[in-house]
């Protein structure tokens, strides 16, 4: 009799022990919060396999895994940096990485995302895209594409759709009184896509806002001598007057091999977005770890080097977020009033 109630209390305690287990394994992720009060896993919405943004990413998420504090990050690939900003309005990415016109569209609520503001604050500066116009010396000696208005009724790839390459390209349009839908024939490709285009002549153009020396334009003229078309004064000009937030760039010759001159053309920043209720401690810590590491992030893109420095926050298209704000005034660095939220 004895036994059989020791046995039963024991089977009552494992069973108890049994229910505890299973419901602390059943908890919600949340029960996994840093002390933050925020999700230790972060995702950080990049670009395609064929662009740097990838690359970046992973090296962003490299660095946050080994250097940031109480937080893990991934780097996902997306259409770009149109749909990056609508996955952090959407709450299923806490990084983007992003073109200046589209965070500022974003923020504003306008373009691609009129009348639908996102809530977002930059993180970080990166570098400059640079707007190239690509065709190949071949085709140029044919059609004389002297001016980016050349590409009048020539067959062109404006970009992946959704991405900031298309939009970039929707703007250069739209500020010289050129439309997308009726002034070229459109193709929508990415840019592997277009490379292969430009070689089997189903195109005669087409746009890449990526970094100088990208890898898939140095792919390319690896088969075919380049010919970047210049965006000539007068229409740079334009763009720059209606769109601030390009500056008006140069390729200097050299850049790529089988491009001898110098090709004056646009360019604009690249920013980290974050949403606006990040908190300020998760902010100053990804902030801290990216920042105090650059020497791995300069790995992907060496021409960017130079640029990935605190001082260069000034060039953000919208407010800091607090974290980075925080950071930077730990350095020394001196925060303009317009970027503070």
């Amino acid at each position: 009799m004895g036994r059989q109630r020791r046995r039963h209390g024991f089977g009552l305690a494992l069973g108890l022990c049994i229910t505890l287990l299973t419901a602390a394994c059943s908890q919600p992720a949340e029960s996994g919060k840093s002390n933050t009060g925020e999700a230790p896993r972060i995702s950080i919405a990049t670009g395609t396999t064929a662009g740097i943004y990838y690359p970046m990413g992973g090296s962003m998420a490299e660095v946050i895994n080994r250097k940031a504090k109480g937080v893990e990050a991934s780097a996902e690939t997306t259409g770009g940096s149109v749909q990056n900003l609508r996955l952090i309005a959407g709450g299923q990415s806490d990084m983007a990485i992003a073109q200046s016109d589209v965070v500022h569209q974003a923020y504003h609520g306008q373009g691609e995302f009129s009348g639908k503001p996102v809530k977002t604050q930059t993180l970080m500066v990166l570098y400059p895209n640079v707007y190239h116009a690509v065709s190949l010396q071949s085709r140029h000696d044919d059609l004389g594409l002297d001016c980016f208005g050349d590409i009048k009724g020539k067959r062109f790839s404006v970009g992946a759709p959704g991405s900031g390459n298309e939009l970039a390209t929707n703007l250069v349009f739209d500020a010289l009184g050129m439309s997308p839908d009726k002034d070229i024939e459109r193709q929508r490709y990415a840019y592997s896509e277009t490379a292969r285009a430009l070689r089997d002549g189903q195109i005669d153009a087409g746009s890449w806002v990526v970094g100088e020396g990208h890898g898939s334009l140095r792919e390319l003229e690896a088969t075919d001598a380049l010919h970047l078309i210049p965006m000539c004064d007068d229409e740079a000009t334009e763009v720059t007057e209606k769109y601030p937030f390009y500056n008006k760039h140069t390729i200097k010759g050299g850049v790529y091999s089988t491009v001898k001159k110098d090709v004056p053309t646009l360019a604009l920043w690249n920013v980290v977005a974050v949403p606006t209720d990040m908190s300020e401690e998760r902010g100053y810590e990804l902030a801290r770890a990216l920042y105090e590491n650059v020497a791995t992030l300069n790995k992907v893109y060496e021409a960017g080097a130079k640029y990935l420095v605190l001082e260069n926050l000034t060039k953000s298209p919208v407010p800091l977020h607090p974290g980075v704000i925080r950071y930077a005034e730990e350095k020394g660095v001196e925060i303009p009033d317009r970027l503070r939220p």
